[in-house]
């Protein structure tokens, strides 16, 4: 165990200490954050590969107290540092995909071009290299009996945990925030593409029983017929909808009490900074306005460990990088939440 006795949880972070300025090491601490320096399939704007390392230095200053967990931090958070060989491949094949993107943007053709073929499936090998390392590195944690947090990088990474947590835990939910249905089949040719996280997901991990997206408001009509045709598995609340309903009476909890109900007793939160308010975090990848306050989507979490499910697991992506440190900023503080919260629904 940590001796806590000389540190003061009032005081500055101490950018000496691990995440949030905490004094645990790995071994010490419950619950591990891995970061993944990841954007190689990003469609719009990139820099979130870098958004860890951000997050890690802007968490330095979040408070401590959180009313909802009261001592939370307790029990040990610690983040691995960023894998400078996975970013170094990431930054490779980013300007390999910017060509490609770029490309194809103007209808060509990519059998017709042996550089971009190669391209294509060198982005798609690096991608399956991506999943088999972050699944091979969140299996160790979890058999070492840790509580994993994965933090992107963008919302391709998870896919590996996401296999690990079901090997692990056998059939579970996931509830995902975000902006996009990511239900794309090979969304630009990229097989692993961050557009195609919950399709992939859908596809290869039968241990997933349910999927409730919320948030959604930048969808293709693909996506929508897959929702049709796969409404056992998929529940979207779509941005739109829920506002609607808002404005004509129904309240904020009634509407989270139904997204609860859809899920089962194991749940996995997928959590897609982009699902925000842009205001919220401007640099993400693909910002699109509409979307939600931080207090809102903390009450579905909260109501989610309230109903007695499990939170078994979480990724936090698609996070910014920015001038003023903002979205890092906020992006920190969603991530301490969700530590607490699945500290809470876990207890020792």
């Amino acid at each position: 165990m940590t001796d806590l006795t000389n540190f003061d949880p009032n005081s500055v972070g101490n950018p000496n200490n691990n995440i949030f300025g905490l004094p645990f090491s790995e071994e010490e601490a419950r619950l591990i954050i891995l970061p993944i320096p990841w954007e190689v399939t990003v469609s719009y704007n990139a820099g979130t590969a870098r958004a860890p390392e951000h997050i890690f230095n802007s968490s330095i200053q979040v408070d401590l107290y959180d009313a909802d967990v009261i001592d939370g931090w307790k029990q040990g958070f610690y983040m691995r540092p960023c894998d400078k060989k996975v970013l170094m491949k990431s930054d490779y094949l980013r300007k390999e995909a910017e060509l490609y993107i770029n490309y194809i943007a103007h209808e060509e053709i990519v059998a017709d071009n042996k550089f971009m073929f190669k391209s294509l499936n060198e982005i798609n090998a690096g991608s399956d290299f991506l999943n088999n390392w972050v699944f091979e590195r969140t299996k160790e944690l979890l058999d070492a009996g840790k509580l994993v947090g994965l933090l992107g990088g963008d919302h391709s990474t998870p896919l590996g945990f996401m296999k690990a947590i079901a090997e692990k835990h056998g059939d579970y939910g996931i509830l995902q925030i975000d902006a996009h249905c990511d239900l794309r089949k090979s969304y630009e040719g990229f097989t692993y593409s961050h557009a195609s996280i919950m399709y992939n997901a859908l596809e290869e991990i039968p241990q997933i029983s349910k999927i409730v997206q919320v948030g959604i408001r930048d969808y293709c009509e693909e996506e929508v017929d897959y929702i049709s045709a796969n409404k056992e598995r998929v529940v979207t609340y779509f941005d739109k909808d829920l506002k609607e309903r808002l404005y004509e009476g129904e309240s904020w909890k009634q509407l989270v009490d139904e997204m609860v109900d859809h899920l089962p007793g194991k749940v996995y939160i997928s959590f897609d900074i982009d699902g925000l308010d842009p205001k919220l975090c401007p640099h993400t990848g693909t910002p699109v306005q509409g979307g939600f306050e931080t207090e809102q989507v903390f009450y579905l979490f909260k109501k989610v460990m309230a109903s007695g499910r499990n939170i078994v697991g979480f990724d936090l992506n698609e996070v910014g990088v920015s001038n003023d440190e903002w979205d890092e900023n906020v992006g920190a503080r969603c991530l301490f939440k969700l530590c607490n919260l699945m500290i809470a629904s876990n207890p020792a």
